[in-house]
């Protein structure tokens, strides 16, 4: 069953359906879903789909050359094999079709790597007249740095002749949670908290076994997919990856200031500022500022907090990597029942306000908020931190958001706490205060929240698209 993607599948199908030349790249990480998404846009049409190997250029040429031939190609009755990539990727515009001619080229930087002068055929061809014929071709690939900078960057070959550019980031909670979608809203989002939006990850759960099963199964038992993931990826997408590893370890348990990050590491601050560099690039890491910053501050280098963006990472790197001898060892067990079981919640809270504010994103494009808001994320100074807050373009209305993951109900306690915090961020603008809470809230919280400006709600209420 394909799941999500819908606004990548809406674009691919937009461009199918003029009736001028497109030439569309797409990319994202590996195991982010983008074969699969190219392969559910083929699916009902006449097209052509090649996956370039890691091999010489001229084993490509002759596997391009048999792919595009075998599919009623007319010249095949008498050649086997193109003379050169130009005829090659030229033949495109012979491919029989009824509508448009589509030709998906797949991991394309390893067709590349093997032969650098492919770009500058493209785009003599395209530029010849290619663009102004009834095609489609796409260029796919995973090295997300080969293709910004070697493919889509200014100087080279390619550069203002895409277009589409389509980058593939992971799948929200809510398409992510349509993987477990017979799971309680808690275990969906503990599902996420651990997962992410990765598809290839979450189709390694279960939804059969409980959620602490999947994780000690699949994740912490040596020999199971996810157990060496992350290495196997580390490895393909980077260099000197024992700092790397340093690094985003650093960052997963709670080391998130470039200062600290570097106290904890002792890597040069210079040479940090360029690995944390090569972690945003590749979605790993992300520089966080308060939801109301300006510009100014957030181009000081000094400034910002460092998170793990990628859900899975964090989690390796906070109970995987650090205990890796034990579960070398076979203790699958143990470490769960001992080191992730008890952390999992509190774990977890972090990535409950991601979903929170994914939620409010939803309700916003809905319309169903008190006011169409223009900024939203966490807040903080170094006195307090708001968990949630959202402003709109004149900043006199304010969404003002505590999220509680943990086992007691909200208490009128954590609503003064929010609303004495709140004071310096509105300053006096209109407040409306949301709580979202694991366990429900006390009856005193309830009451209060009669008397209006302040709205409720429970792991079920953001989880409700996908509700049982």
């Amino acid at each position: 069953m394909f799941i999500g993607r819908q606004d990548e599948l809406q674009f691919l199908e937009g461009k199918y359906n003029t009736g001028t030349g497109q030439l569309i790249v797409m990319y994202g990480r590996r195991r982010v879903g983008k074969t699969e998404t190219l392969r559910k846009f083929c699916g009902n049409k006449q097209h052509v789909y090649y996956l370039c190997t890691e091999s010489p250029d001229g084993h490509q040429l002759a596997a391009f050359s048999e792919r595009v031939l075998k599919n009623g190609f007319p010249a095949a009755r008498y050649i086997n094999r193109f003379a050169d990539w130009e005829a090659a990727i030229g033949s495109v515009s012979e491919l029989p079709a009824d509508g448009k001619k589509l030709l998906v080229i797949d991991e394309f930087p390893y067709m590349v790597k093997s032969n650098a002068a492919i770009p500058s055929l493209i785009q003599k061809i395209w530029d010849e007249g290619l663009k102004d014929k009834n095609i489609m071709l796409i260029l796919c690939g995973s090295s997300m740095s080969f293709i910004e900078k070697e493919i889509l960057a200014e100087k080279n070959p390619l550069y203002g002749r895409a277009t589409g550019i389509i980058k593939m980031n992971e799948m929200t909670f809510y398409e992510a949670a349509q993987f477990v979608a017979s799971y309680g809203a808690v275990d969906r989002i503990s599902t996420y908290a651990v997962l992410g939006g990765i598809p290839h990850y979450l189709k390694q759960f279960d939804e059969t076994c409980s959620v602490g099963e999947n994780i000690r199964n699949n994740i912490l038992t040596r020999g199971s997919v996810l157990y060496n993931e992350v290495e196997f990826f580390m490895r393909q997408e980077l260099r000197e990856t024992a700092v790397y590893n340093a690094i985003i370890g650093a960052v997963a348990l709670g080391n998130t200031m470039l200062g600290g990050i570097h106290q904890k590491t002792q890597i040069e601050k210079t040479k940090l500022s360029a690995y944390l560099s090569n972690l945003i690039n590749l979605n790993i890491l992300r520089r966080e500022f308060p939801a109301l910053c300006g510009i100014k501050e957030q181009a000081n280098v000094q400034r910002g907090l460092y998170r793990v963006t990628d859900n899975f990472f964090r989690f390796w790197y906070a109970f995987v990597f650090p205990n890796m001898s034990e579960l070398e060892a076979g203790d699958a067990g143990g470490i769960w029942a001992y080191v992730v079981e008890p952390a999992l919640n509190e774990y977890a809270s972090r990535i409950f306000e991601d979903v929170c504010i994914q939620y409010l994103r939803a309700e916003n494009r809905k319309n169903a908020l008190p006011f169409y808001f223009t900024k939203i994320g966490r807040w903080w100074d170094k006195n307090a931190e708001i968990d949630i807050v959202a402003t709109d373009a004149g900043k006199r209305r304010y969404i003002l958001g505590e999220c509680k993951y943990k086992n007691s109900a909200f208490t009128m306690s954590d609503l003064v706490t929010l609303q004495e915090r709140s004071k310096s961020v509105s300053q006096g603008g209109e407040a409306f205060y949301f709580l979202f809470s694991r366990s429900g809230f006390t009856r005193e919280v309830i009451d209060k929240a009669k008397s209006g400006g302040i709205a409720m709600f429970s792991a079920e209420d953001v989880a409700q698209p996908f509700s049982t």
